[in-house]
């Protein structure tokens, strides 16, 4: 559940040889600005790198970081910031350590090539993730069976990974939207003459708020905060208080806009990404029902039966006759 703490979250940014600054600062900036606007420090970032010190980007710009080494690992998220080629970064220094922070419960983010780093370490496991165009196809390549989708941002349970360049300001207005509501994401949207905030599934795909056709900026957010939590979905008494209206009034336009309750409509969302992933990948049925947000395979196939008339098997088998034994659990 989203909770406006007065303890600041703990962000870290590893910084990898050839970083973009512009991912970077898109992705820091946000935060700044959060601190700034909020009246407090709602965030404490942390720099880190490999060895320590003036870590520098591909450009001319560079941060002071400590090194992995020796420091603090009590994240709230810990992103990984690679650019260059970062299918060939294999520093297993880094590996080692990101494999630490995960057994330990450490929310782990990826920001452009980040997400190869994580994938490269074994953390990403039943995970739909984003990266750079341009590492797309090679990972691909390298590793068939990822959850890869080619979105501006994906927020997948504990896991955030973004495309780099400008997407990382969209997936951060998406957790400042999370964690202390909508108002706040705008208003620093609006800090950074950024007006034009993008949902996660941007450009591939129609907005859900075109998709739709709302024009109300509740609904908007709405929308925008059920398609980021598919994995871990939102009350309705968390999506009212993040939209800035109360749980009966979102119920009201959304049922009035859209024919249905708030809850039915974010069952159908979750429901499409399921069927997507059964006939998109070989994932097992139960980490189908996780990646969308239900709490075991057998609640999941009663709402997938519930909305297709069908069983998530059958649609799986039925999208590839031909692709022999696939696995269902």
């Amino acid at each position: 559940m989203p909770a406006d703490s007065q303890s600041p979250a703990r962000y870290g940014f590893l910084l990898l040889p050839d970083y973009a600054l512009m991912s970077a600062a898109s992705a820091i900036e946000p935060f700044r600005a959060a601190n700034l606007l909020g009246g407090r420090t709602l965030y404490d970032l942390r720099f880190l790198s490999v060895d320590g010190g003036w870590m520098q980007s591909s450009g001319a710009g560079a941060f002071n970081t400590a090194a992995i080494s020796g420091a603090r690992e009590d994240f709230d998220i810990l992103f990984v910031v690679a650019g260059g080629d970062p299918l060939a970064q294999r520093d297993e220094r880094v590996l080692a350590w990101l494999r630490r922070l995960a057994r330990r419960g450490v929310a782990l983010g990826g920001i452009s090539g980040g997400a190869a780093i994580l994938a490269a370490a074994g953390v990403m496991g039943a995970r739909r993730f984003t990266i750079h165009w341009q590492h797309i196809d090679a990972m691909r390549e390298t590793n068939p069976e990822a959850l890869i989708e080619r979105r501006l941002f994906v927020i997948d349970r504990d896991r955030f990974t973004c495309a780099g360049g400008m997407a990382a300001l969209d997936m951060m207005y998406a957790l400042i939207a999370a964690a202390h509501g909508v108002t706040l994401a705008r208003a620093v949207s609006d800090w950074f003459i950024h007006t034009g905030i993008r949902a996660s599934e941007a450009p591939q795909q129609l907005d859900p708020a075109r998709k739709y056709d709302l024009h109300h900026p509740a609904l908007v957010a709405m929308i925008d905060l059920m398609t980021s939590h598919l994995a871990d979905p939102l009350r309705l008494e968390d999506l009212g208080h993040l939209c800035g209206i109360s749980p009966r009034q979102l119920e009201r336009l959304t049922q009035a806009q859209l024919g249905q309750s708030v809850m039915q409509l974010y069952r159908r969302l979750r429901l499409d990404k399921a069927e997507e992933l059964l006939t998109q990948s070989s994932l097992p049925l139960t980490e189908i029902a996780l990646a969308t947000g239900f709490a075991s395979r057998s609640h999941f196939t009663r709402a997938f039966r519930d909305q297709f008339a069908d069983t998530p098997i059958s649609r799986r088998r039925q999208s590839r006759p031909d692709r022999g034994k696939i696995p269902n659990a």
